[in-house]
């Protein structure tokens, strides 16, 4: 793996352990929640520039190349845009109806209570974090895999460890195959702003979803679900 792709990876890694620093300081402010979110968008947004510094060539060669092809990254975007959706809707059935886990992602909901109260939390999910994420899992992991192994087996392991990190163990099937499916649109163009995309886009769309509609509501579709869920697993 080459250095700056290390370079990477510690970057992000620093960037999630971060919040450990902050704690000190947490105790002594009158509002700890926004100070957690101010302090998060602040350490994102430096991970990203750090990021984009260690791959300053490859950013530089993109913006030189006189074949950007933007019309073909437009369409893949949107391709991807659609297969990650597909993908995600896919593994959440299975998930339900065959491995019995109860529908819902924790990990989205608590996100989304964030973004309610603090509106700029959202730059995190929809634009920061995808970005990040592409450059990190696809780019330096799975890059760096697909060169010792096959592309099913690269995909697969960058997408397990997208997954875990996402520290949502009940819904893995689910994380693993949206990573597999960026994966994949990251060696069909050969080009990373494609999967940041799609990424950006699923989780804008996530974002909207989640946010135009009432928490009760999510709850009593939730509960739905789990019904229809007994229903079919139980027989009854």
């Amino acid at each position: 793996m080459p250095k700056k792709y290390i370079y990477l990876i510690i970057t992000y890694i620093a960037m999630q352990l971060s919040g450990a620093l902050a704690l000190p300081f947490i105790k002594q402010i009158e509002n700890p929640e926004m100070f957690s979110v101010g302090w998060s968008v602040a350490t994102f947004a430096l991970a990203l520039i750090v990021s984009i510094y260690f791959l300053r060539d490859e950013v530089s060669d993109f913006f030189q190349s006189e074949q950007k092809q933007i019309g073909t990254i437009i369409l893949w975007s949107v391709l991807g845009f659609i297969l990650v959706f597909i993908t995600q809707i896919v593994a959440v059935l299975i998930e339900t109806f065959v491995f019995g886990i109860k529908p819902g992602s924790q990990n989205t909901m608590d996100l989304m209570n964030i973004a309610r109260q603090a509106p700029i939390f959202i730059i995190i999910i929809s634009v920061l974090g995808p970005i990040l994420e592409e450059l990190v899992f696809r780019k330096a992991i799975f890059g760096s895999l697909h060169k010792r192994m096959n592309f099913f087996f690269a995909a697969l392991l960058s997408g397990v460890i997208f997954a875990a990190v996402h520290m949502d163990f009940s819904h893995l099937l689910t994380y693993t195959a949206i990573g597999m499916v960026f994966a994949f649109l990251y060696v069909e163009t050969k080009r990373i702003i494609v999967p940041i995309i799609a990424h950006m886009a699923i989780n804008t769309y996530a974002v909207i979803g989640q946010l135009s509609i009432d928490p009760e509501q999510i709850e009593e579709q939730l509960k739905q679900l789990e019904q229809l869920q007994l229903i079919i697993i139980g027989g009854y």
